[in-house]
């Protein structure tokens, strides 16, 4: 009996000492990885300002401002060109077939949207992701230059005019409310006082229910 007793005690030590152990190293591993992936977010997040509002010579990402829309923060990164305005990215999210989708759109000053990036999706690999270039300039379902303000962006079967990626009109349809949704937080930043308070645009969008979505969308 005192041998197991022994055995036992022995066992919970190295076990308390390893669990010590990792969890130093673990910390460890995290502080000389946190710089580095900071770096590196930051970069993404510049790299991807200056693809959707082009052109500005002051530092957006420096100093984002905030704005909140029905309980949602909305990231908004003012672009100057000689300390003139000339557009704003801004960070949206909304929940896409496989979860959060995040698209960084540039408007510019009158509220058009310049381009956009996708940020991050959880979307199925060959369908949803197409998001990423379905809705740019030149592209089926583009989206450059059009302005949500004058009318939501919805797709062609919600009675829009985008078309929607291939049998992804869940995604298509989260995609484009994260588009409406961030015009509503850029033009509220602005004072703009004609945006509807549920945090869409100045005209109401409506998105379909999921339920009413034919069996070959993702």
């Amino acid at each position: 009996m005192k041998k197991l007793e022994s055995s036992l005690k022995n066992m919970a030590l190295a076990l308390t000492g390893f669990s010590v152990v990792a969890g130093a190293l673990l910390g460890w591993v995290n502080d000389i990885t946190a710089e580095p992936i900071a770096q590196a977010n930051a970069k993404t997040l510049s790299d991807a300002i200056a693809v959707v509002v082009p052109g500005f010579d002051n530092n957006p990402a420096e100093a984002p401002q905030e704005v909140e829309l029905n309980g949602v923060v909305y990231k908004i990164y003012q672009a100057t060109k000689e300390g003139q305005p000339i557009g704003a990215a801004v960070e949206s999210t909304a929940n896409g077939f496989g979860g959060a989708l995040k698209v960084l759109v540039g408007f510019d000053n009158e509220g058009n949207i310049i381009d956009y990036s996708l940020l991050s999706h959880a979307e199925t690999p060959g369908l949803g992701s197409k998001a990423a270039d379905w809705f740019k300039k030149g592209a089926k379902g583009d989206i450059t230059g059009q302005n949500p303000g004058e009318a939501p962006l919805t797709v062609s079967k919600d009675g829009g005019q985008i078309d929607a990626i291939t049998a992804s009109t869940i995604t298509s349809r989260a995609f484009l409310k994260a588009v409406n949704d961030a015009y509503a937080a850029y033009k509220k930043q602005s004072g703009d006082t004609t945006v509807a308070t549920d945090g869409t645009s100045g005209a109401t969008y409506h998105a379909a229910p999921v339920d009413s979505v034919n069996v070959d969308n993702n």
